[in-house]
């Protein structure tokens, strides 16, 4: 780790106005080069994910409303928990490396992936009983049975969630984000003709489509380890090979992961909860696919903001991990303004093409009018998530997992879920009322998390962040038996 960045910021020699010109220019460089390829390594995963869903939706309604509350219901309920546990190793690993402590990178890596793999069999078993499930709910037969099919096909990807996100953050913590960029790309060149081959000439249908979304999955893992285990970047210093010690302190780390799940948890199943409440209101089926074709859209512009996520934690964690207090919270402020100013030109096209956009999804335009109607709404809801995802990643960097768990339940669970429910039922405002209580709850988290962090002791965060590596790095020397 550098300390150019601390010692501009603390140079009395300079100006203010120099100081900060010096220091914008060097953060945006390093933010950028950060940020952009995981910009893309998010883009084109969620691209992949949105391409079988739109192959899936141009067979008929009942299809897109199918592959949509699998890709954006029970999917989701797996990629949380995945990503969520995942982001202890962000934590761990970015401040790992910033205070050199290099050895331990690939302990965490396999420790993480260990305990993900483990969590995934149980969530097995809700794909596999889905259809039940989805009815218990208030989903109508017709739709259950059509999206447990596509959902049954998504049982690989659980287990590649559980090995894609150990690995994406042990890259990203060493700012190593280009190679991830180029195997996302390739498996999306593939991805596309194999899932049209799949459904209009093999006619292998909605279970099909999701296997071959499984299977390009698997292909992003298998390339990245490659990569790990061949690159001269990680092989030296930071993967020294498989160990037994990633089996030691399992108990600690599963305690630490499962904070970091429940954080990120409540914020995708948030989502999850607005799609599944569309299928109780009168007309299912055009207000399931107008929220859903939403939700995609809001979901696709947030992959820009979760690579400012990633970029965040990254420079926040290692800053933080290097003793830098004041370069840590220079970063965040940068990091916040750019990608609110780029959620701000999103936000302001998709109002231009808010007419034409619901085509690239399905035909008719009856659906076509009701993602019209949502559309302002769907523009203020990518705003506001051009900061929140941003927070949440500096949260990470610092290790504040549990308190942004409390932070989410209220937000999200105590007034966004109900205030939708109650203006799309009580005032029969159907699904603009549920996106309504959504945004409300992201408003409100959005202002909390804006509080809290720009109010931090910078060099009180750095002081835990020297406790926690540490403590962490002691777990090296304990037996294989420990907890």
């Amino acid at each position: 780790m550098s300390s150019e960045l601390e010692e501009i910021l603390s140079d009395t020699s300079l100006t203010s106005i120099q100081r900060l010109q010096k220091a914008t220019t060097m953060e945006l460089n390093s933010l950028f080069w950060l940020a952009g390829p995981a910009i893309i390594v998010y883009l084109l995963n969620n691209v992949t994910s949105l391409s079988t869903q739109i192959f899936c939706g141009h067979l008929g309604n009942l299809e897109l409303a199918a592959a949509s509350l699998g890709n954006n219901g029970v999917q989701l309920f797996a990629f949380g928990i995945m990503i969520g546990m995942g982001s202890a190793v962000e934590t761990l690993c970015g401040q790992a490396y910033g205070a050199h402590q290099y050895e331990m990178l690939g302990v965490y890596l396999q420790r993480s992936t260990i305990l993900l793999m483990a969590t995934g069999i149980p969530l097995m078993f809700v794909y596999i009983f889905s259809r039940p499930l989805l009815i218990l709910i208030g989903q109508s037969k017709e739709i259950a049975t059509a999206a447990s099919l596509f959902i049954f096909g998504l049982i690989p990807q659980i287990f590649a969630y559980a090995a894609n996100f150990p690995i994406q953050k042990f890259l990203q913590a060493q700012s190593i984000v280009n190679p991830s960029a180029y195997i996302a790309a390739a498996v999306l060149v593939v991805h596309l003709p194999l899932t049209w081959l799949t459904l209009y000439v093999w006619d292998l249908g909605l279970l099909g489509a999701s296997l071959v979304l499984s299977f390009s999955w698997w292909v992003v893992v298998v390339a990245q380890f490659v990569y790990i285990l061949r690159s001269g970047r990680t092989n030296k210093k930071t993967w020294t090979g498989f160990s037994m010690q990633a089996f030691s302190g399992l108990w600690a780390f599963f305690k630490l992961s499962v904070a970091s799940a429940v954080m990120l948890c409540l914020e995708a199943w948030y989502y999850q909860v607005l799609v599944l409440i569309a299928g109780l209101l009168d007309n299912p089926e055009i207000a399931l696919d107008s929220l859903s074709i939403c939700t995609t859209i809001l979901g696709w512009a947030i992959m820009i903001s979760f690579g400012f996520n990633a970029a965040a934690s990254v420079r926040v964690s290692n800053e933080l991990g290097a003793g830098h207090p004041r370069s840590a919270a220079f970063s965040v402020t940068i990091v916040t303004l750019s990608s609110l100013v780029i959620s701000l030109i999103c936000a302001i096209v998709l109002l231009a093409l808010r007419h034409v956009i619901s085509y690239a999804f399905t035909e008719g335009e009856t659906v076509a009018n009701a993602v019209s109607e949502l559309t302002p709404l769907l523009a203020i809801s990518i705003i506001l998530n051009g900061i929140q995802p941003v927070l949440s990643g500096v949260a990470v960097g610092c290790g504040w997992q549990a308190f942004v768990a409390y932070v989410n339940v209220g937000c999200y669970y105590v007034v966004g879920v109900p205030l939708g429910a109650f203006l799309a039922f009580k005032f029969n405002l159907g699904a603009k009322g549920i996106w309504l209580g959504m945004i409300a709850g992201t408003a409100l988290q959005t202002a909390i998390l804006l509080w809290v962090t720009f109010r931090t002791d910078w060099d009180k965060e750095v002081e835990k962040s020297k406790n926690r590596v540490n403590q962490w790095h002691h777990k090296k020397a304990e037996p294989l038996i420990s907890d």
